[in-house]
């Protein structure tokens, strides 16, 4: 028994492959329950006893017919060598669409074991299995399993163990598919074996002859297989006058489903009590004509309410652990050694990055809500919904699947585009998933929302901006479908999978992956970006002012130079001494009449007449740094792009720092909240123990603060987006016209909400 293996996991969307993979390996793959999750072929490791096996988990696919991106992918990786044993996972609820796979499967050669995965589904329907009987038939150890909670995994190592150890002696069934199929297809192995093809010599010449008189696609550009195609043409000839057929490929299908039918004779079997599954009856309302999508609408606001209740206090105890982080930093590092590396650290990496980390639990939440959505099965519901509203706007149900994943990260949805076949809808859908919300926009919803809004509103805004980008992107779809991308639209056949409760361990390590990966961007691209955002945002640095503001805050600081004891004592009635009233006339702030009224009895008015002077010292002295603090920073890179860009931010109500943080936001959305920390820590020497959000909220109105958010949403993605973008559709040209149509969507809409905001008086007041 040799020590290194190679096995591939192969069967059907949605029969639990992943959760297979998952629980063979350990790692922590993505378990969704609907088709289309697994696009690229995936591995993994682990051992049996002394030998070590890698698992290839491959793209799930109904068939090795090649009609399909993923068919192609399976296909190569099957064909090209190198693959000891294929492990066929069979969605044991349905096992005839399962096993037309493994006859397939079969005609390739390779060892394989079967899983027949979600045996609990199969045990609630009543279905028994003659195990011994369907090993013999299909010459391979079958083992039955529950993947997403290990029931069946241990039995399932056993087996693999005993046939690795016999891999030589595994027994490959030879199916037949009638005396006239099978004359054909010696005919034509017999030909394919006279060419003598060295590339293929591990794979059987029979199931080459099979691929060739289906007309598969893949085995047609094999151009070695060329010579044999005259051969396939006079054998398809000849079937097709025997049988009077138009199509060989189906009536193969037709012969494999028998043959299916034949196997599973006795060997499959169903208790004769007839129930309503559980499934079908929430069916009837959440893929209800009328009702569905309204509850499709509920349930996502539900998703919002969920992320933002839960979220909040931990985000409060986040941000009060970053500031505390930061005057810890600074109180046990004075001031005098190295400032501005100093200042670097806490303002610009711990406020920048903390900015943005401070976010983490609304990702966390919304992902462990999402991912109970998928692994239940409500997704496969949403996307049928959906599917007659898609297809108003030129799209099928299946561009809803990467859609609801472009909420996670644009770059993987784009990669789940390659599940749908007709290549306009794929185009369609690449160009306009990043108008989907993704989770690098969150942490933006997140800090503008409750800066603006009222806590009973929250889940709304949020619910409202993620309809916005929905609308938006099926209007596109309009658009292109009806000039760039014509076309009729395709047939899609939608699988509903049956309800299932997700496992506390799937949910927890789904919202964990997607918090690691956040937080591995705030450690590395966040952290990155703040760095050299901190250093646009300082340098160079301001020698000339235009006023004099240390002679401006050094007078004003004088006026108010009336401490806490002596306000105490004004404030509570009472009277100041001769001593304390001269420090006071000193400071040279307040009129002489006032004070001298300080001494009588009753001075009350003197009183408060010191207290609001001081007062307005104090406010002066803030004011007067504030503008300092403006200037510098407007003398800075920063500062200077954010001016030059104004006038064009200014119409959809920007200012320069906005506009400087939405150009930073192309490195990653999330730098936009890392921006405006950093400015904010630099500009506002007055609020230094206030939070982000609220100097924001102090000095924007809920109308800017919907406009950041909308631009943000339409606007162009980052450049990651941009660069898969170009790779899947292989082209320079698609990533420049995406980034130009959506500034263009973005500017336009903000434009109209600003400017009619405005003129309306809508939201045109600082929130209180």
């Amino acid at each position: 028994m040799k020590k290194r293996y190679k096995i591939a996991l192969a069967g059907n969307p949605n029969c639990g492959k992943t959760s297979i993979f998952n629980a063979l390996t350990g790692a922590r793959q993505h378990v969704g329950n609907y088709p289309g999750v697994t696009v690229e072929s995936k591995a993994g490791s682990f051992s049996i006893g002394e030998a070590e096996i890698e698992l290839i988990d491959l793209p799930g696919i109904y068939s090795l017919s090649s009609n399909s991106p993923e068919e192609a992918v399976v296909f190569d990786e099957l064909t090209q060598g190198g693959i000891d044993l294929i492990i066929n996972v069979i969605d044991a609820s349905a096992p005839n669409r399962g096993l037309y796979l493994t006859t397939q499967l079969a005609e390739l050669h390779i060892p394989m074991a079967l899983a027949f995965n979600m045996s609990d589904d199969a045990r609630k329907k009543g279905m028994k299995f003659d195990i011994p009987k369907l090993e013999k038939y299909f010459g391979s150890p079958i083992a039955l399993t529950v993947g997403r909670t290990r029931e069946g995994v241990k039995p399932l190592v056993d087996k693999l163990a005993k046939a690795l150890g016999g891999l030589d002696s595994h027994g490959v069934p030879m199916l037949s598919y009638g005396a006239d199929i099978d004359e054909s297809l010696d005919a034509l192995s017999r030909k394919i074996d006279s060419l003598g093809i060295k590339k293929y010599a591990h794979i059987p010449s029979r199931f080459f002859a099979i691929k060739l008189l289906e007309s598969d696609t893949c085995t047609m550009k094999i151009p070695e297989l060329r010579p044999a195609w005259k051969e396939a043409a006079e054998q398809i000839k000849h079937l097709s006058d025997i049988h009077a057929i138009d199509d060989t490929s189906t009536f193969m299908a037709d012969r494999r489903y028998a043959m299916l039918s034949g196997a599973c004779r006795g060997a499959v079997s169903t208790s004769g009590e007839k129930r309503r599954e559980i499934s079908d009856a929430i069916d009837l309302a959440l893929t209800n004509k009328f009702l569905g999508l309204p509850l499709f609408l509920a349930i996502m606001y539900a998703t919002f309410w969920f992320t933002f209740t839960c979220a909040d206090p931990l985000m409060g105890w986040i941000e009060d652990s970053f500031g505390r982080l930061s005057d810890m930093v600074k109180s046990a590092w004075g001031g005098e050694t190295l400032p501005y590396l100093r200042d670097l650290i806490t303002d610009g990496i711990i406020g920048g990055v903390g900015g943005v980390i401070v976010f983490l639990p609304n990702i966390l939440f919304m992902f462990l809500a999402l991912s109970l959505l998928e692994e239940s099965g409500y997704m496969a519901r949403a996307a049928f919904v959906m599917d007659g509203i898609m297809r108003k706007f030129g799209l099928q149900g299946k561009s809803f699947v990467p859609l609801i994943l472009g909420f996670g990260c644009s770059v993987p949805a784009i990669m789940a585009t390659r599940s749908i076949e007709s290549e306009r809808d794929r185009k369609t859908t690449i160009m306009i998933l990043p108008l989907m919300s993704c989770s690098a926009r969150l942490p933006i919803y997140a800090l503008i929302i409750p800066a603006f809004f009222a806590l009973e509103y929250q889940a709304l805004m949020m619910w409202i901006i993620y309809l916005i980008g929905i609308a938006v992107a099926l209007i596109a779809a309009r658009v292109l479908k009806s000039t760039a991308f014509k076309g009729d639209g395709e047939v899609y056949l939608m699988e509903l999978p049956p309800y299932r409760m997700p496992t506390l361990r799937s949910l927890l390590l789904h919202m964990w992956d997607k918090g690691k990966v956040y937080l591995r961007k705030a450690g590395t691209i966040i952290l990155a970006t703040s760095v050299v955002l901190y250093v646009c945002n300082t340098l160079p640095e301001k020698a000339e002012f235009s006023k004099d503001y240390g002679a401006l805050i050094e007078k004003a600081s004088a006026a108010a130079k009336l401490d806490d004891g002596k306000i105490k004592i004004l404030e509570s009635g009472g009277l100041l001494d001769k001593g304390e009233i001269a420090q006071i006339r000193e400071a040279g702030a307040i009129p002489a009449e006032i004070l001298e009224s300080l001494s009588e009895k009753n001075p009350a008015p003197a009183q408060k007449a010191v207290i609001d002077a001081a007062a307005e010292a104090e406010a002066a002295v803030a004011a007067l740094e504030n503008e300092k603090e403006a200037e510098a920073l407007e003398y800075t890179l920063s500062g200077r792009i954010g001016r030059f860009f104004e006038p064009l931010f200014k119409p959809i109500g920007f200012d320069w720092k906005l506009a400087t943080a939405s150009i930073g936001a192309l490195a990653a959305k999330e730098v936009f909240v890392s921006q405006l920390g950093i400015l904010y820590a630099e500009g506002e020497a007055d609020e230094e123990s206030a939070t982000l959000r609220e100097k924001l909220a102090a000095t924007y109105t809920p109308l800017q603060g919907f406009c950041i958010m909308l631009f943000c949403l339409l606007s162009i993605p980052c450049l990651a987006t941009l660069a898969i973008i170009k790779r899947e559709l292989n082209s320079w040209r698609a990533p420049v016209c995406e980034a130009a149509m959506l500034f263009s969507i973005a500017y336009a809409a903000t434009f109209a909400a600003y400017q009619i905001g405005t003129l309306l008086g809508i939201g045109a007041k600082l929130a209180s």
